[in-house]
């Protein structure tokens, strides 16, 4: 095999690595000793700003195939035909914690899907939970902050936690799966993803639909107790990465059927929910699941920095077919992500391979850091002009949006048919959950509310309690029974309840 030789990055062949040029061989370093600096220099860079959340994941390519015919709700090319095959990447990981934390941390899972499609890239950044625990991004900082560290203890808090909760009652829904067996999955083969966001389908005719996207695994479903993922936490901190990367590697495919749920767009106007609340689900009964295709990962990254971590996923990335919808927490999204991405990758992070559209892509945007496939040439970069041939293509205009109103104000929690955060939580509890998952989740929710503490610890115990009790009665006893909280006290009154 012929042997490579060692190089600087501008390409100069160097003889030694591993010793610094000195004042004989106990004097001090030269400053002239371009290698140490290079290596060095490089070295203080190697790390990019870690996510602010999501730090911390794992990734894989596969291919997404059509098993079933939906074009008469969308024309996306890449639902064209039944059997047309996609190249993607999906990127998993956990939400709250650092980089160096734990796989099996209570947490939700990132679930990000990027589609390399002839129309360009559409990214589909969701979560393994259908909600979320806000519906209003401008609380989206707020949230994160409880996740992280206490500005002066800097440790994570049970208080901050609650005491957001207990403040914001949209969000138990999400709480009370988190705090059920679901927050601790066993790897993120075991696991179901979900687009969460409503989105719109576009056809043919362009007529727009509304639609939730969702995976389910062919793995079956697997969760740690929360005992057994505490104990994973000290046995190995990576054990999500490690069963994904060793099953892809050994030829064990992991699969997950693409469903969606299809909503016409004139009964989103009528529907007894809002269908753009993050924090509600829209039941199967009313919109059953619609099989679409299947995604398998089949090739591990040959190296995780280049792909997994340097991997920019963005909702505002669609495709012709697919768009919008009014859904607040997906419209926040929309900005802050790609502004997440450049200030953490750069201006031009989407020409990094990963992120790459691997079709022409045509547009005057130029210059900036990193700019690494030809910044245009002697093209213009301005439009219109008379020198080149790009248009705008007129066949890929979306429908107009008839809005429901010509009043723009701030729109509280409390509005008119807005304010039901417990029906659904309480049919999770009531219709989802089997009596021994019941069980996990009031002893996990024990445990967590337990770690409540500071002078307005009753206060914020008993708030929390009250949701649980208007959620469902008896999931509200036994939690304040386990923690030995006076019933009466705890239980909301007549006039406090939804």
């Amino acid at each position: 095999m012929e042997q490579n030789k060692l190089t600087t990055a501008s390409g100069r062949p160097y003889a030694e690595h591993e010793n610094s040029q000195s004042v004989g061989p106990r004097g001090p370093l030269l400053l002239q000793d371009y290698i140490l600096h290079e290596k060095m220099a490089h070295f203080n860079r190697e790390r990019i700003p870690e996510r602010v959340v999501h730090a911390k994941g794992s990734g894989a390519f596969g291919t997404f195939t059509v098993t079933n015919d939906i074009t008469k709700y969308t024309r996306a090319k890449l639902f064209s035909e039944i059997g047309k095959q996609t190249h993607l990447f999906l990127r998993f990981s956990t939400v709250g914690g650092e980089k160096g934390s734990a796989d099996t941390e209570r947490d939700p899972r990132g679930f990000a899907l990027k589609f390399y499609t002839e129309d360009g890239n559409w990214d589909l950044v969701g979560n393994n939970t259908p909600v979320f625990f806000i519906k209003d991004p401008k609380k989206f900082s707020d949230f994160i902050h409880t996740q992280k560290r206490d500005p002066y203890t800097n440790m994570k808090s049970a208080t901050m936690m609650w005491d957001f909760w207990s403040l914001n009652p949209e969000s138990l829904h999400q709480v009370m799966i988190l705090m059920s067996d679901r927050g601790t999955p066993y790897g993120y083969r075991h696991m179901h993803g979900f687009g969460s966001h409503t989105f719109s389908f576009i056809n043919q005719e362009n007529e727009r639909f509304y639609v939730k996207f969702h995976f389910i695994t062919q793995q079956g479903i697997k969760n740690f107790t929360a005992a057994e993922a505490d104990a994973m936490k000290s046995k190995d901190m990576d054990f999500a990465q490690r069963d994904l990367l060793e099953h892809i590697d050994k030829g064990d495919f992991p699969k997950w059927k693409m469903m969606v749920q299809i909503m016409p767009e004139a009964e989103s106007k009528t529907y007894h929910w809002n269908p753009f609340d993050l924090t509600k689900v829209w039941p199967h009964a009313d919109y059953p699941l619609i099989e679409v295709g299947e995604i398998e990962l089949n090739q591990n990254p040959n190296n995780y920095f280049q792909d997994v971590e340097q991997a920019a996923f963005a909702p505002a990335h669609v495709i012709d077919g697919i768009g919008y919808s009014p859904d607040k927490m997906l419209q926040g999204r929309l900005l802050s992500y790609p502004d997440a991405q450049r200030y953490r990758l750069g201006g031009n992070y989407e020409q990094i391979p990963v992120n790459r559209c691997p079709y022409a892509t045509n547009n005057y945007q130029r210059d900036g850091q990193m700019r690494v496939d030809g910044n245009g040439g002697r093209n213009p970069n301005y439009f219109p002009n008379s020198f080149d041939n790009t248009v705008a293509d007129q066949s890929y205009r979306e429908p107009a949006w008839e809005l429901d109103s010509n009043v723009a104000d701030w729109y509280d929690r409390n509005a008119e048919g807005e304010n039901d955060h417990y029906t659904q939580p309480g049919n999770l509890y009531r219709n989802v959950l089997n009596e021994e998952q019941k069980a996990h989740l009031v002893e996990t929710i024990i445990g967590a509310l337990g770690g409540v503490d500071g002078p307005r610890r009753d206060e914020i115990i008993n708030r929390q309690l009250c949701h649980f009790f208007r959620a469902d009665i008896g999931l509200g006893m036994r939690i304040a029974q386990g923690l030995g909280v006076n019933v009466e006290a705890a239980m909301p009154r007549k006039h406090e309840t939804a």
